[in-house]
């Protein structure tokens, strides 16, 4: 994701002030990836006039770590903002919300070009003279066997989630390149992506979570870093500085209206769904398979809170009674192991040393 703003004016000292601490006032698109499907594509983003400016300083300083997170949720929207974007010769244009949150909708002729696609944002003035850009990319998937929906925190993130003084620790404590993936996880997310296809060709990832928007570039980063598969995210409405401390803990509700959002703009697509049991995924996604059971082939819960585990095995139980494949694991070796036998991968598959492997976001 590429933010920008073509104003060239000689810099204020309240926007030098900023700058230093690691802000900008200046207006800024930030879009994430989009995806596409059929003769459908959209891609999100926000306009705000005050954010966070990238990263390029990582350490171990909790000082650094405590700030870099901080200024991730300092952030002021800009509404009602016209932006438009350019696709092979055609103008989509939007304008963004009352919280700077804009989506664009478009058709294309299909057959469309599989792949990654750079698009460019652009938010114009009444006089239609450009005022700002950011850019990112559009997923159009490969035709594969399947495709993999995945929850973010303690599902491959170690965050805690169950307990507040050890999330926001690891929050405060750690950066995106600090922070630890779950053993073993970066591998069977990597085999998945190439199950039954090619390393050309990998199946779809998408990374649906409750955490906010303001972390898009923190996960993208850590994802990146740690070589899980490249993907589309699809996170939750973004937070003010006041409402740091409930980071990922509200609006689980809308994770299902997103995970739907996917399934039913690829409706001849296989869906393999990957989530935790510290929080809501189990009973999301056993609504999401009483909805769309030719749709999803199995689901994946890590056994990471314990006071949830009976809970949690009667809801796997209830699913695996509706036909769908199920694992309720702590460690993803046994992950991988369930995946081997349903065939999601084969054992050929498991044979070759894969990481860093396949192509990470960006």
């Amino acid at each position: 994701m590429v933010t920008g703003s073509t104003n060239n004016r000689p810099k204020s000292w309240k926007t030098r002030f900023l700058n230093w601490l690691g802000l900008t006032d200046e207006i800024t698109i930030k879009v994430y990836h989009g995806y596409g499907h059929v003769n459908h594509l959209v891609i999100y983003g926000h306009v705000l006039r005050l954010g966070p400016l990238p990263r390029r300083r990582f350490s171990r300083s909790i000082f650094r770590n405590s700030w870099g997170l901080l200024r991730l949720f300092m952030v002021k929207p800009l509404g009602g903002a016209t932006v438009r974007t350019q696709w092979q010769g055609k103008t989509v244009e939007c304008k963004a919300g009352r919280d700077g949150f804009f989506k664009m909708e478009w058709k294309d002729e299909p057959p469309l070009e599989v792949g990654w696609h750079e698009v460019k944002v652009e938010m114009i003035n009444e006089r239609l003279e450009v005022v700002a850009t950011g850019s990112s990319a559009l997923y159009i998937p490969h035709d594969t066997q399947f495709g993999f929906i995945s929850d973010v925190d303690d599902t491959f993130l170690i965050s805690h989630s169950a307990n507040l003084r050890k999330r926001l620790y690891v929050l405060f404590r750690h950066n995106a390149r600090s922070r630890k993936p779950f053993d073993g996880v970066v591998k069977h997310y990597q085999l998945l992506a190439r199950g039954n296809t090619s390393p050309n060709e990998p199946n779809p990832f998408f990374y649906v979570s409750s955490s906010e928007w303001n972390l898009y570039d923190y996960l993208l980063e850590f994802t990146t870093v740690n070589g899980l598969p490249r993907g589309v995210y699809l996170l939750n409405i973004l937070k003010q500085f006041s409402q740091l401390v409930n980071t990922g803990q509200s609006n689980h509700g809308t994770k299902f209206t997103r995970i739907v959002r996917i399934l039913e703009g690829y409706p001849d697509q296989r869906f393999v769904l990957l989530g935790d049991s510290s929080q809501q995924d189990p009973y999301i996604y056993q609504a999401i398979v009483k909805h769309f059971p030719k749709q999803i082939h199995a689901v994946y819960i890590r056994d990471v809170h314990r006071r949830n585990k009976l809970k949690v095995a009667e809801v796997i139980n209830a699913i695996e009674g509706q036909g769908v494949h199920c694992c309720f694991f702590q460690h993803s070796k046994d992950a991988i192991e369930h995946s081997q036998r349903i065939g999601l991968i084969t054992e050929a598959e498991l044979v070759p040393s894969i990481h860093p492997g396949l192509p990470a976001g960006s």
